[in-house]
């Protein structure tokens, strides 16, 4: 580590090299244009377009700048925790302790300020308890809808997901945005008429 003398900084420095560890966290859908899954760092940035693009459509009045920040560190509790896969049943029941305890230590790594506000933007998107945590949980719902829809669902049908999940976990959308949410209900009608998307029955 360079020492620069500073210990705010270096503890800032030591929080950026460590964030550098989101590139190597997989997610299960696929960037477009390469036979891969993307990983936590392009998903974050790609959110952080969609927020700069779509932010008009905001179900409340929103600060752009807050639903950026939230968008670049909603998911860097994964370099610990892992990335858990939406429709994975056990895994999301471990999810909640196993982000806690990566909080802790992730934060912690900032002067505790900053570190503080930080972690309170991943509260509030956890809790949902801002319209900037709202509109940023949708926009983190229909990115992957909106890619794996383009890419012919190809990880939905790795995983066997059939249309009532992706309903299910595409409906808090409209707590963000009513247009996103609009959209993502056709997207999944046409995912399903298309048979990308396994039918309940």
């Amino acid at each position: 580590m360079i020492e620069t003398g500073n210990e705010r900084l270096q503890a800032q420095l030591a929080f950026l090299l460590e964030m550098d560890k989101m590139k190597n966290i997989r997610r299960q859908t696929y960037v477009l244009h390469e036979d891969r899954k993307e990983n936590d760092a392009e998903h974050a940035w790609h959110l952080a377009m969609l927020a700069l693009v779509l932010h008009e459509y905001a179900k409340e009045p929103v600060d752009l700048k807050t639903v950026l920040a939230t968008v670049l560190i909603h998911d860097v509790v994964e370099i610990d925790a892992g990335d858990t896969y939406a429709y994975d049943e056990a895994g999301n029941a471990t999810k909640a302790a196993r982000e806690q305890k990566a909080a802790d230590r992730l934060f912690g790594l900032l002067p505790a300020e900053q570190g503080n506000g930080l972690r309170r933007l991943w509260e509030d998107f956890e809790a949902g308890s801002t319209p900037e945590a709202r509109f940023a949980a949708a926009l983190d719902r229909i990115q992957p809808l909106l890619l794996n829809y383009t890419k012919g669902g190809l990880s939905w049908q790795e995983h066997g997901t059939k249309r009532s999940q992706v309903a299910g976990r595409m409906q808090p959308i409209s707590d963000g945005s009513e247009q996103l949410g609009s959209l993502a209900a056709q997207i999944i009608a046409q995912a399903a008429a298309e048979g990308l998307l396994k039918d309940d029955t």
